[in-house]
C-alpha cells in the first residue's frame, strides 16, 4: 500500500485543530478519515539538533511504511515523536501498530 506525504502547512494545521489523537509511550498520532492515506511527521527542536531530528524522522517514516499493512482504512495523519533518551525502529513500529488498533474503534 502506498501513501502520500503531508506537505502543506494548511494541511498540518487542519489536522492539529480538528483531528483525533491517539497516544502511545513513544508517539502521538493525530488523525482524520480521508480518501487517501496521507502521513506527515512533525518534530520540535526539543529533540536535538538537525541531524538527530532528521534521523528520528527517517525512523518514523520507515516504521510507518513497515506497519502500513496493519492500518484499517485510509487516514490523514501527523505523527509526533515524544522526547526520550533513545529512539528505535522497533519501538516506533510497535507503537504505531497499537495506535492503529485504537484508531479503528
Amino acid at each position: 500500500m502506498k501513501y502520500l506525504r503531508l506537505k502543506k502547512s494548511g494541511d498540518f494545521s487542519k489536522l492539529f485543530n480538528k483531528g483525533n489523537r491517539v497516544y502511545s509511550p513513544y508517539l502521538t498520532v493525530i488523525y482524520m478519515p480521508s480518501k487517501n492515506t496521507v502521513m506527515g511527521v512533525a518534530i520540535s527542536k526539543k529533540h536535538g539538533k538537525a541531524v538527530k531530528r532528521n534521523r528520528i524522522k527517517r525512523l518514523v517514516r520507515a516504521a510507518f511504511i513497515a506497519s502500513l499493512p496493519n492500518l484499517n482504512g485510509t487516514y490523514s495523519m501527523v505523527i509526533l515523536p515524544k522526547v526520550c533518551p533513545e529512539y528505535s525502529f522497533k519501538e516506533f513500529e510497535k507503537c504505531l501498530n497499537s495506535c492503529y488498533k485504537r484508531m479503528g474503534k
